[in-house]
């Protein structure tokens, strides 16, 4: 890579190329397969690590929450516009987090879901719509916790599983259902 990174973000593009967001200030670059070189591309809005980032069905990337150069969960989401290159900010979450699961719905929405807000495992969950690039509330979790994982099955629901409630790892998991 061309910059130093550490809990960034990487996201394989519908082009084949991988962009890689964050960790390191408000730099990004592409990975390109077929030649193995990183190029830069568009400087994120806002400088970040330990967010998420998620491919949209446009072939867009959400990029979302995360740590902010203060040290501190942040709220702040863009998407990345491949064809351009470039950042651009949309609507803030309602709640600043970090290590949080992000999903894609089949509905072509992005759940959000706990995260640490500096001071504990959060519980609240909230949903991005692309043709908006607005966030609105849904359903909570049962139990606060972040660095879990959280896949969609076959179904549409969602497993969020594992993570760390409160500073110790965790064997909960539930389902979310759209």
């Amino acid at each position: 890579m061309a910059q130093v990174r550490s809990a960034h973000t990487a996201t394989l593009l519908t082009n084949g190329k991988v962009l890689v967001s964050g960790g390191a200030g408000v730099s990004a670059e592409l990975y390109d397969p077929d030649t193995g070189l990183f190029t830069s591309t568009g400087d994120l809005v806002v400088a970040r690590s330990g967010g998420s980032s998620t491919l949209l069905p446009d072939g867009k990337v959400l990029i979302a929450g995360g740590t902010g150069t203060r040290g501190g969960p942040i709220a702040s989401a863009e998407v990345y516009d491949p064809v351009t290159g470039k950042f651009t900010a949309v609507a803030n979450m309602a709640s600043t987090r970090s290590s949080f699961v992000a999903t894609l719905l089949p509905n072509d929405k992005v759940l959000v879901a706990g995260g640490f807000n500096l001071i504990s495992g959060i519980t609240n969950a909230e949903l991005f719509d692309p043709a908006t690039g607005h966030w609105s509330a849904t359903g909570s979790l049962l139990d606060a916790k972040w660095l879990a994982v959280g896949v969609r099955l076959t179904s549409g629901e969602v497993l969020i599983a594992g993570g760390s409630p409160y500073n110790a790892a965790t064997t909960s998991a539930e389902l979310y259902h759209q």
